[in-house]
């Protein structure tokens, strides 16, 4: 499954290890999920990270090592520049990636997004809704 997640989910992973979006980011980890993701979002998951002081946490080595190693992952550059997001325009970036690169849902805590709950076929839910949702385990190591 394709999957694109928002930066607040992504950095949310970090602070609670027993947390939905750290369930959805070990799927990823363990294959489980596609994650989708564009030049401008890794961008904002680095500079978000790096802002809250964790750069040098050996979670997020590992996880610019998947990047690098482009485990999982769908990345894209270039994507259809869409207008949907009239609150928070920078949110369009998530709904972009995902109408790009096809996904199944945007996972998210931004309510701007969590309000639209679909753009197309593309499924917009919050972390715990989408472990219910698709009735997944975050299985731990």
């Amino acid at each position: 499954m394709r999957v694109v997640v928002d930066t607040n989910v992504f950095v949310s992973s970090f602070f609670n290890p027993e947390g939905a979006p750290r369930g959805i980011i070990d799927l990823w980890k363990k294959g489980q999920l596609i994650l989708c993701v564009t030049e401008e979002i890794l961008e904002e998951y680095i500079e978000v990270l790096a802002r809250l002081g964790l750069s040098g946490e050996s979670e997020l080595e590992e996880l610019l090592e998947l990047f690098k190693r482009k485990e999982s992952i769908i990345f894209t550059k270039s994507t259809q520049k869409l207008y949907v997001v009239e609150a928070d325009p920078d949110d369009n970036k998530f709904i972009e990636c995902a109408a790009e690169v096809k996904a199944s849902c945007i996972v998210s805590g931004d309510k701007h997004l969590t309000e639209m709950k679909k753009f197309r076929d593309i499924i917009i839910i919050p972390p715990a809704e989408f472990i219910n949702l698709f009735n997944v385990s975050p299985r731990r190591k």
